[in-house]
């Protein structure tokens, strides 16, 4: 980091200290994201709250299974909830995260369209076929 003119006086981090806290954070948000199911609730919740009933009618898990990804999702601060009366109501909490998740997602459902031309060195995901 170049300090200011203002703060001048203060030591400059390393480059290599800020570098490592930000791959650090970065791989954190990735393993929050790495499991289908979490992908699937975030794209579930874009645009609209929903209780864990809803959730289910539309995700093919367990009850537990689905709580205990929510509860993860809320403690990052990936999602939001509210209560109202005896139901909790899902939403999404950061909307940075839910982008992420909705680009990638997005690329690679482009990728995996066979009528879809993108050059192998742009590809997220591997070519189909070529392993």
């Amino acid at each position: 980091m170049i300090p200011s003119s203002v703060d001048a006086a203060a030591p400059a981090a390393p480059a290599d200290d800020e570098s490592a806290e930000v791959f650090q954070s970065a791989a954190e948000l990735f393993r929050l994201l790495s499991t289908p199911i979490r992908l699937r609730i975030i794209s579930a919740l874009c645009g609209t709250e929903k209780n864990v009933s809803q959730l289910l009618a539309e995700i093919d898990t367990t009850q537990p299974n689905m709580s205990q990804h929510l509860a993860t999702l809320y403690r990052a601060g990936v999602l939001s909830r509210r209560r109202d009366a005896t139901q909790i109501y899902y939403r999404i909490g950061s909307e940075r995260a839910a982008s992420l998740c909705r680009a990638v997602c997005t690329q690679i459902a482009l990728e995996m369209d066979p009528q879809t031309e993108i050059a192998d060195t742009d590809r997220l995901a591997p070519h189909p076929g070529r392993g």
